[in-house]
């Protein structure tokens, strides 16, 4: 996601892992500018109840695009309460149809415990394959090391924790400094 306004801009990776009836929402909290550290302690997991009900979400991308797009997921399961994935089928079709939105540079992660959904301003909502999912600068890095920790006995948590560490020592977009957020389903 390169905006030729803010050339060179990166940040943040987001992994979750689905394992054990629970999924864990990993993000580190770098943002960079070129090769300078903006911010090393970023938060981009948030936990979200919207009508009383949890879910987590984690974003990269821009912040303000970001924080629009929660805004929207929001009111969607406000009107959908408990249907996780129409609400992301509908600020996915938003997004993508949108004169304004169709803009925002940013991608979530979205999780009620139970469903696991990528959100991309391209209109895809994606359910990931073998429980993990991972978004962002070092998400590569980061999904290739949970993919390979869940041939472990690890639990949920520990598999999140020590694919962001393997994805920090990678990435220079990426540091070890998480915030995580664990709900069930």
């Amino acid at each position: 996601m390169a905006d030729e306004r803010f050339p060179g801009w990166h940040g943040t990776t987001i992994l979750a892992v689905r394992r054990g009836g629970q999924v864990v929402v990993a993000g580190d909290g770098q943002v960079s500018l070129g090769n300078t550290v903006i911010k090393g302690t970023a938060r981009k997991v948030r936990r979200l109840t919207p009508g009383g009900r949890e879910v987590v979400v984690g974003f990269a991308g821009s912040t303000a695009d970001a924080f629009t797009l929660l805004e929207r997921l929001e009111r969607k399961l406000e009107s959908a309460p408990g249907q996780l994935l129409r609400a992301c089928v509908e600020l996915a079709k938003d997004w993508r149809m949108d004169k304004y939105l169709r803009n925002l540079e940013a991608m979530l992660i979205v999780t009620d415990g139970a469903g696991l959904y990528v959100i991309t301003g391209a209109g895809d909502v994606l359910e990931p394959e073998h429980d993990v999912a991972a978004i962002g600068s070092g998400g590569n890095f980061a999904l290739a090391a949970a993919r390979g920790l869940m041939a472990t006995d690890l639990p949920a948590e520990d598999v999140a924790r020590q694919a962001m560490a393997i994805a920090a020592d990678i990435c220079v977009f990426t540091n070890g400094k998480l915030t995580v957020e664990t709900i069930r389903g």
